[in-house]
């Protein structure tokens, strides 16, 4: 069963938070980023959710040390604070994602879901949507018999859109990812490139790229 983390030192919100994963997910408690960091050298955790202000040591300093250890656990951060720069300030440690309190609790489960996605996705580098296998250490994509084995670049941006399925990434954010930031390639690249994806994957029912007029492109999985 998948283990999360609950690092919080306010008993009753931590009781709250438990009480809506505990019937998806094992759940450990730490009410300070010390006690956290000593448990998680005796288990291993899928994901920790972390407040940030808490006695000894608050969830930024923990992030910090969780960090420095090499240790790659998915990390949502719940805190009280709004300000940019606090959320700026946990990204730039390492955190995964960022709420702000107070939780809602429906939008928690589905952030825990897509950060437990994502980290399977880097663990095992492939992402599987029904009878189809994305493989990034082949650029391959396999579906029963068929093996296709995409160009770099295509390969790149389909596992990309699909990582992050209904995300909206702007032509500028496709580039800066796929391309680099000092490309000279423009947004004509990046249109073609998803044409030649929509014509190569025309046949499959499992996903598809969609254009969200004026914002950018999204993966789609479809149920």
């Amino acid at each position: 069963m998948i283990t999360v983390l609950i690092v919080e030192d306010d008993n009753s919100t931590r009781l709250v938070t438990k009480l809506h994963l505990k019937n998806e997910y094992h759940i450990l408690e730490a009410a300070n980023g010390i006690e956290a960091l000593e448990l998680l050298e005796r288990q291993q955790v899928n994901l920790i959710i972390a407040d940030v202000m808490m006695p000894h040591m608050d969830g930024y300093e923990f992030v910090r040390q969780l960090r420095m250890a090499d240790k790659t656990t998915p990390v949502l951060l719940l805190t009280a604070k709004k300000e940019w720069q606090d959320k700026k300030n946990g990204f730039a440690l390492g955190i995964d994602d960022y709420m702000t309190k107070p939780v809602h609790y429906e939008e928690l489960l589905w952030r825990v879901r897509a950060l437990l996605r994502r980290a399977q996705i880097n663990d095992e580098k492939k992402i599987i949507i029904g009878d189809v296998i994305i493989n990034e250490d082949s650029n391959m994509v396999i579906r029963g018999e068929e093996r296709m084995t995409l160009p770099k670049k295509e390969f790149e941006l389909l596992f990309k859109l699909l990582s992050y399925p209904n995300k909206v990434f702007t032509t500028s954010q496709l580039l800066d990812t796929i391309w680099g930031y000092e490309t000279d390639s423009d947004e004509t690249t990046v249109r073609t490139h998803i044409n030649r994806l929509r014509k190569r994957f025309a046949g499959y029912q499992e996903f598809e790229i969609v254009t969200v007029r004026g914002l950018g492109y999204k993966g789609e999985i479809k149920k």
